[in-house]
C-alpha cells in the first residue's frame, strides 16, 4: 500500500494538514499499544482502523470479524477481500448473541448484548494470545447518538483510538479515499437486528427474510437502503436521492415480486426516506 502522502489531494473542504496530523496522531496511539485486537465488522469506520493498525503496527495487529448470524454473508466476503486487498491479518470467530435471551427479546438495549458477546468472546481470544488491547471503530460522531454498545465497550475496556484522534466519520472516509482504501465510500451499515422493532423478538428466521430482501434490493440497484420488517408489512427506506427510481408502477411490481413471496402481506415505501437508526424513533431518540 503507497504511503499516505503520496496519494489523491483530498478536496478544498478538508485541511489536508489538519487530517494527516490527526493521522499520525492515530498511529502513535496505536503504536502505544503495542499489539492490539481489532474488532472489525467490514464497515468504514472498522476498516480504516484495521488498515491503520496493519500500518502502525503490522502483524501484532489482527482483525477480527464475528461470524454471526446478524451480519449478512455479503458483508463476511467484503470484510474479507478489504483484509486481503489493504494487507491485514484477519480472522473470523463464531459469537452467539442469539443464545442470550436478552438480546433475543429485543429490547432498546438489545446492541449492547451483542456488543457484550463480541467483546467476550475477543477478551478470551486476547487472554490466550497476550494481547494487551481490543480496540473498536466508534468515531467522534457516534458518541452523540444512541449506541448502548459504547457501554459494553466501557464494561470491557474496550478502546476507541478513532474518537481519542479526534476523527470524524467525514474525516474517516476522506483519509481512506485519499490512501485508496476501497470502502472509503461504502454506505452505512448496520447488523440485521437493527431492522427489526424494539419488543419482537429477533430470530435467525426473521433476519434471514431482511437479508433476502436486502441482498435483491442492491441487485436492483438501489444503494442506501433499508428493509424494516412490521409483522405482516415490509417498510422500504430509500435514499432520498434514490428514491425517484422507487416511484415507478414498474418499480412497485419489481417490490411487490419480492417481497410478497418473503411472507409480508404489505410492501410499503417509507416517504421519508432512508435515515440512520429510524427505529429509535419509536423510543424517543433521535438522531
Amino acid at each position: 500500500m503507497a504511503a499516505l502522502v503520496s496519494l489523491t489531494t483530498a478536496p478544498a473542504t478538508f485541511d489536508v494538514d489538519v487530517l494527516l496530523a490527526k493521522q499520525q496522531h492515530l498511529f502513535e496511539i496505536l503504536r502505544d499499544l503495542g499489539q492490539v485486537i481489532v474488532a472489525y465488522s467490514g464497515g468504514t469506520d472498522s476498516a480504516y482502523l484495521a488498515w491503520a493498525a496493519q500500518q502502525a503496527l503490522g502483524d501484532r495487529a489482527v482483525a477480527i470479524t464475528a461470524d454471526s448470524a446478524s451480519i449478512p454473508e455479503s458483508h463476511k466476503k467484503d470484510a474479507i477481500e478489504y483484509a486481503r486487498v489493504c494487507g491485514f491479518r484477519h480472522e473470523l470467530i463464531p459469537t452467539f448473541e442469539f443464545d442470550n435471551p436478552d438480546y433475543v427479546k429485543n429490547d432498546k438495549d438489545r446492541c449492547f448484548h451483542c456488543k457484550d458477546e463480541l467483546f467476550t468472546r475477543l477478551e478470551a481470544l486476547a487472554s490466550e494470545r497476550a494481547i494487551g488491547a481490543i480496540i473498536y471503530g466508534v468515531n467522534k460522531d457516534d458518541l452523540g447518538d444512541y449506541r448502548p454498545g459504547q457501554s459494553a465497550a466501557k464494561i470491557h475496556q474496550v478502546k476507541a483510538p478513532l474518537v481519542e484522534a479526534g476523527l470524524t466519520k467525514a474525516e474517516i472516509r476522506e483519509l481512506s479515499r485519499m490512501a485508496g482504501l476501497p470502502f472509503w465510500d461504502r454506505p452505512a451499515a448496520a447488523c440485521l437486528s437493527s431492522r427489526i422493532p424494539y419488543g419482537t423478538p429477533v430470530t435467525k428466521e426473521t433476519i434471514k427474510t431482511v437479508e433476502t430482501g436486502e441482498e435483491a434490493l442492491k441487485e436492483l440497484g438501489f444503494r442506501q437502503f433499508r428493509v424494516r420488517y412490521h409483522g405482516e408489512l415490509v417498510r422500504l427506506e430509500i435514499a432520498r436521492e434514490e428514491l425517484p427510481k422507487a416511484f415507478s408502477l414498474e418499480m412497485a411490481g419489481a417490490l411487490t415480486a419480492i417481497f410478497k413471496p418473503l411472507g409480508f402481506h404489505y410492501v410499503t415505501l417509507d416517504l421519508e426516506g432512508y435515515r440512520q437508526g429510524s427505529l429509535n424513533e419509536a423510543i424517543g431518540v433521535r438522531k
